[in-house]
Formats: C-alpha cells, structure tokens, sequence
C-alpha cells in the first residue's frame, strides 16, 4: 500500500495534469479516497461530501460554516450561584476554587452572550478585551479536573485536556498547543462557532516552569509557555495543516471541486483557558517574600501558618520567580487554590451520593448482578486507608479497588446476588470470602439484617440529598416535589445507580411522558381524560419498583377503563374524566363503583 505522502503527490499530479488525462468523478474520488482512509485509520475517518457548486469569492471562509452563522452564537444564561451550588452537590470542601470559578465561567460566557446581541459588528466588542483565564493551584487528587470536567458537562459546552508536558515550541518536535484548538473543533462535532465559545483545560502547567539548569533556548518549558500566549488572548488558528495528511488530502479534493482554495481557522478570543498544577515549592517562594515584607510579629504570624495559607497568598512576581514568563502570568487573572483533603474529607466524599467512586464499584457489581451495599463504618475505614497513600482522593479508588478486586472475581461465579462491605471484609478480605464462599446459599439472619440496614440507611442518605435541592429543581422544571416524589426521584437513582442530578432528569422525563399519555390514550373514544397528580405518582411508582415501561402501564390502564367511561359517557353525557390513584390502583373496581353512580348525574371522578 503506497503510503500517505505518495498518495497526496499522486493526487496534486492528477490536478497538474487535469488537461491531459481523464480524471475520475467525484463520487469515484470520494470512494477511492474513502477507502484509502478507511483502510489507514480504520472506520472513524470518512470522507462525506455532499453536492458542492463553486461559489466564486465565498469559498475563502475565515473559518465561519455556513451552518454555524450564527447572530448570538451558543446559548447562556447561567447564573454563579447556579452553578455553584451544582458543584456543591458533586466536590467536597474547595469552597474558594467553586466560588471563583463559578463566577468568572459564568461570568465569561454571559459576557460574551451579551455583547455579540448587543454588537452589531462581531469584532468590535474584542478590541482590549480582558478574558478571564484561570490558573488552579492545588496538591494532586484534590479534584482540579474533576471540577473543570464537571463544569464543562453542565454548561454545555465544547471541553478539551490536554498536559502541558506534552507540548514543545511550534517547530520543534512533539504536540502543538494549536492541536488542542483543532482537537475541540473535533470534540464539538466540526462545528467551529461552537467550538469557539468552548474550555480548553491544561493540566501539569507546573512542570513547563523554566528551569535554571538549561543553558540557551527551552523548547519543551519557556517555548511551550510563549506559544499558549497567542492562543491564551486572541489569534487565528489554521484547521488544515501541513503536517495533516487527511486535512491535506481533503484540500485537495476541495481544491478540484471548486476550483478555490479553501481556508478555515478557528479564533480563540472566546475560547476559555484554565490551566493547573501541584506548584510543588511554590509555598517557600511566597513565605520568603512575606517574611521580607513583613516587620515585626507580622512576619512571624505568616510563617507559622499552613502551606495552604501560605499558598493563598500568592502573587504574580511568585509565580514568575518560579519559572513563568512575565506574559505569560498576565494572561492568567484568575487565580483559585484549592485545599489538601484531609480524612474526614476522605468520609465525605465516600458517603456522597453522587460520588463516581462508590457509584463505579455498585456498577461493576450490578454488571453481574449483584447488589452491593456499604456499610458506614466500612466507608471510614476506607478513607482512612486512602489518606494513608497521600495521593488526595485518587487513593480513594485504589483502596476501594484493592479491598473488593478479589470478590468481584469470585462472586460472579458463585450465584450469590448480594454483597455487603463490612469494616471486617476490607480488614480481612481472605476470611471473610472463604465465610461468603462456605455459606452460600444458606440464609445468614444477621447478615441479611445488616444489608437491608446499610440499604435503606442509603436510601435515606440519597432523600436527604434530594430535598436539599428541591428548591432548583422546581425552578427548573416548575413541577411541585412534595415527600413521595423526592422519594421517586431517590429511588430512580438507586435503581439506576445514577447521580441525583440525572435521576431527576429521568424524573421529569418519565412524568412528561405520562402527561403525553393522558392526553392520547382516549382522544379516539372522544373523551377528555386528564391523570391527576396522584395517578401520576402511582404511576411513575409502578414503572420504577416494578420495572415496567410507562407506556404500557398507561395503555394497559385506559384498556381497563376505556368500556366503562364509554358507558358513563353514552348513559350520562358525562365526557371529562379526571383519572386518579384509586384508579391505577384497582381499575375495574372503580369502574363498577362509578356505574353504580351514574343515575346520579353528578360531576364523575375516576
């Protein structure tokens, strides 16, 4: 198989040569070019072109597509308080690191909403224009990129990572920072407005700090730092590259359909940067300096403080001093610190309900039927095995992974469906399989009492949660969420082994769907039927403790009622029916109970 530069010389020789020799069609090319592809990089790389006509001058875009010219670009109305209180519910302690960032995406995102609908000339509002880059200074596994990931998700938004270790000086060898703006091109479905308005996240921005050991210029350090400057402010980024056989070949393609040269480039002054890093030895740059400030017992007080308040002082002329250009600082406005974890924290994340850690672990179980509970104090003793690696709350998965890695082997071939994870089990994992592997399949009276206890002390956990945010999810759906249905929405995420935020989603989703029902089920009989809010609830409860589909319910339910409406409405005239509870519950009872009634022409409830 000839390889990618012949092919690209062999295609710019049929261009040379168009005059001379029969080119193929376009759907020949394409297919040839497909297949090529397909055969280099596998099914993901496709060429998919549709009917294209020239268009003279307007083939030279500046990166715009036609589909994505767009007046007030992505959507945005997110309040900070909104969205720090979405954090809270997710990431323990960092209160300061939520704060600031909740204020100043939002912040950002608002602004640049607000200034595209009241500009009429896009490039106006961009002249001086201060973006509120961030920088994140805190020790490993306390949750940087979880935060910024977490952020990225609610917002909606285009989300790329990249590590800055990665990165050398356009030029030299190894991965360009303007990758990662083609790479979030990629990430929002070659939609470049969108990409545009999307978060670029670099990680171990530490470890790009000039060193004062390297004699002349630093490609993979200083280099790496004066090429993010460009992209970190405003610059046009090239999507079609040299060094980019398939965008190379798809030029060509272009190039022989048209006739024009097409370029596209994607601007990056609304494009948020966040960077960050341990800034392990940074604290003693900032003690020093305070010291040499301070006179008298000021000084005193600030050294005797923790490294995290020490680090919370820090300045521009720190970080410079530890190895970042002057320029490079400027460009970061924002900084956020975020505290070490201590054990306590460790407990606490562990016993939130929306923690990925123990939700992973119920999943890997589930995957093989088994259900798996916690019990509180094994939780504790977990946390404290974690602190003990002093690694933050990446520690947290490998001791829940290191004390249950020999159960989740075992069990799934045992028959067992339940597990409970005992202080005694994380202690003694080898006993306590050898007593689970001796006692299968007789009842242990204590052990059952033991997991329904840690079960419904879940189950309780997870209510709690969901009446703390009752209040934003009446205003984000407007529906009322009285105690049965917070208990609903924390039973959809006990059976789904999901989040509070999706388990209400899946919530309103189900309860929209019944309304749609309601309104559907009977149209053809010419009755107007309306399920009041009970019948909803029962409904929604069957679904979810039975694992039926709300679409059959509902139908299975209007089959059993539709004869004795149709009577009432014929005998009485009566043609508007409210369904409720007592009729999900025992349809044909209540059926017989309301023609019973009807000689007595008053308004009919069902």
């Amino acid at each position: 198989m000839m390889n990618v530069r012949g092919f690209i010389m062999e295609s710019e020789d049929v261009i040379k040569k168009e005059e001379e020799q029969k080119i193929p069609s376009q759907k020949e090319l394409e297919r040839e070019l497909s297949d090529y592809l397909s055969k280099k990089y596998g099914d993901r790389i496709k060429i998919v072109s549709p009917l294209l006509y020239p268009q003279g001058d307007q083939e030279k875009t500046t990166g715009k597509n036609k589909k994505n010219d767009k007046e007030d670009g992505p959507s945005f109305n997110m309040k900070p308080e909104e969205l720090n209180s979405y954090l809270d519910g997710y990431v323990v302690k960092q209160d300061q690191a939520k704060g600031t960032l909740s204020t100043k995406i939002c912040t950002h995102f608002n602004r640049i909403k607000s200034l595209k609908k009241r500009s009429k000339n896009k490039n106006t509002f961009s002249v001086g224009m201060i973006k509120n880059n961030v920088l994140l200074i805190g020790p490993t596994g306390v949750g940087k990129t979880y935060l910024i990931k977490l952020i990225a998700q609610k917002i909606g938004v285009p989300f790329i990572k990249g590590d800055a270790t990665k990165f050398s000086e356009t030029g030299y060898v190894g991965g360009d920072i303007e990758d990662l703006v083609r790479d979030l091109v990629y990430e929002a479905d070659e939609d470049i407005e969108l990409a545009e308005n999307g978060i670029i996240y670099i990680d171990e921005i530490d470890k790009i700090a000039s060193s004062q050991n390297i004699i002349g210029h630093d490609v993979s350090r200083t280099g790496v730092q004066r090429a993010l400057l460009k992209p970190m402010e405003e610059t046009d980024v090239d999507l079609k590259v040299p060094h980019d056989a398939i965008s190379q070949i798809q030029a060509i393609e272009h190039y022989r359909r048209t006739g024009k040269r097409e370029k596209q480039v994607v601007n990056t002054k609304n494009i948020l940067f966040i960077m960050s890093g341990s800034f392990d030895g940074i604290a003693d740059i900032i003690k020093k300096r305070i010291q040499s400030q301070g006179i008298g017992f000021e000084a005193d007080i600030h050294s005797s403080g923790t490294e995290a308040d020490i680090v919370r002082e820090v300045r521009a002329q720190d970080l410079i001093e530890f190895g970042f250009e002057s320029e490079f600082v400027g460009r970061l406005p924002v900084i956020a610190v975020l505290d070490e974890l201590k054990k306590e924290d460790f407990v606490e994340i562990l016993t939130n309900p929306n923690n990925p850690i123990i939700l992973s672990k119920k999943r890997d179980f589930r995957a093989y039927d088994i259900d798996i509970q916690f019990e509180d104090k094994s939780l504790e003793k977990l946390a404290e095995i974690a602190f003990q690696e002093k690694t933050g709350a990446r520690g947290l998965v490998s001791a829940v992974e290191r004390s249950l890695m020999i159960f989740e082997k075992r069990l799934p071939s045992t028959g067992i469906n339940t597990i409970l994870v005992t202080p005694e089990l994380i202690e003694k994992p080898d006993e306590e399989l050898k007593r689970i592997d001796s006692n299968a399949g007789t009842a242990d009276p204590e052990m059952e009492k033991r997991f329904k206890d840690a079960a419904l002390h879940e189950k309780k956990r997870l209510v709690r949660a969901v009446t703390l945010k009752r209040a934003e999810f009446e205003a984000q759906s407007g529906l009322i969420l009285y105690e049965e249905r917070l208990n609903l929405i924390a039973e959809l995420a006990l059976k789904y082994i999901s989040d509070i935020d999706s388990a209400f989603l899946d919530f309103e989703e189900m309860f929209s769907e019944i309304r749609l029902q309601s309104e559907t089920l009977f149209s053809q009989l010419e009755i107007d039927t309306s399920f009041a809010d009970s019948a909803i609830d029962e409904i929604l409860r069957l679904s979810i403790m039975e694992d039926r589909e709300i679409t059959d319910i509902c139908i299975n339910l209007a089959s059993e009622l539709e004869y004795g409406l149709k009577l009432i409405k014929d005998r009485v005239g009566q043609d508007t029916f409210t369904v409720t509870r007592e009729a999900v519950v025992d349809p044909e009872k209540y059926i017989d109970s309301l023609i019973k009634k009807y000689y007595s022409r008053s308004p009919v409830t069902v």
